[in-house]
């Protein structure tokens, strides 16, 4: 168990409920994780705080619509006149026993997830058919992906066969006083500035099933604050790092910078 002067050390994270007892016990169970929530809740953040807490490496890959089987597991390259294997970061994380975190695995191709299975169940390995190894996952590895349920449609969605391999944990915006008290921190905001910001999102998020394609998250609410604390008024800085972020529409964004000065004042 780490001592307190440890676990202050490790990357910032304010637990909203179970999700650091869960994360600890799939991976002393050697159980792939799936976490899901909004934009900006927390999922990149728990990753790392967890990764640190258990002394675990962490490899980290930003899914995309073009990321493919090839660039998780390797590829031959040239160099020198020479051809070399190069491991992709799935199998770095395979070979030395990291964490490796999938990010918004959904924007991935439809054929990337497929080279999963084989590690998100019981048998942890990891076929390299260009280099004919059958990889065995080493001691302490993990595999976590995450997504937001709010993009799904049927072009992005996984897999039932791919889900079902996993552990899922449901992560949303924090409760207001546990939100606040990760504004204070990653920003080193006032107290009353937090809550400010919070009231602010609490709003805005009700506004979100009408007007938002994505509502406020902790993310943007800590840019705020950070730029508030540099010196910046905190109606501009809600302004540009808020408002502005959340929508290109002329008439939402006039009603949500109504919402702003209704609840900001001119602070």
């Amino acid at each position: 168990m780490l001592s307190a002067r440890q676990l202050q050390e490790l990357p910032f994270y304010a637990a909203q409920g179970d999700e650091c007892r869960l994360f600890e016990q799939a991976h002393a169970s050697r159980l792939p994780l799936l976490i899901k929530g909004p934009t900006g809740c927390g999922k990149t953040r728990l990753v790392e705080h967890m990764a640190a807490r258990l002394g675990r490496p962490l490899i980290t890959v930003s899914c995309h619509d073009d990321l493919s089987a090839a660039d998780l597991v390797g590829r031959h390259l040239i160099q020198g006149g020479d051809t070399r294997w190069v491991d992709g970061p799935l199998t770095r994380a395979v070979r030395e026993g990291a964490i490796c975190y999938l990010d918004e695995v959904v924007e991935a191709r439809k054929d990337t997830t497929v080279v999963l299975h084989p590690l998100a169940d019981d048998r942890r390995q990891l076929p390299v058919e260009r280099t004919g190894e059958l990889l065995q996952a080493a001691p302490g590895f993990m595999l976590v992906i995450s997504y937001n349920p709010g993009y799904q449609n049927l072009l992005k969605g996984l897999k039932p066969s791919t889900r079902q391999r996993f552990v899922a944990l449901g992560l949303s915006y924090p409760a207001p006083a546990i939100e606040q008290a990760i504004i204070a921190s990653e920003s080193g905001c006032t107290p009353a500035v937090a809550a400010q910001l919070v009231g602010l999102a609490q709003a805005l998020r009700r506004l979100s099933e009408q007007d938002l394609e994505e509502t406020a998250s902790t993310r943007l609410l800590v840019m705020a604050a950070r730029l508030h604390v540099a010196g910046l008024a905190l109606l501009p800085a809600c302004r540009a790092a808020i408002i502005d972020a959340l929508t290109d529409d002329a008439d939402t964004s006039a009603a949500l910078h109504e919402v702003l000065r209704a609840m900001i004042g001119d602070a």
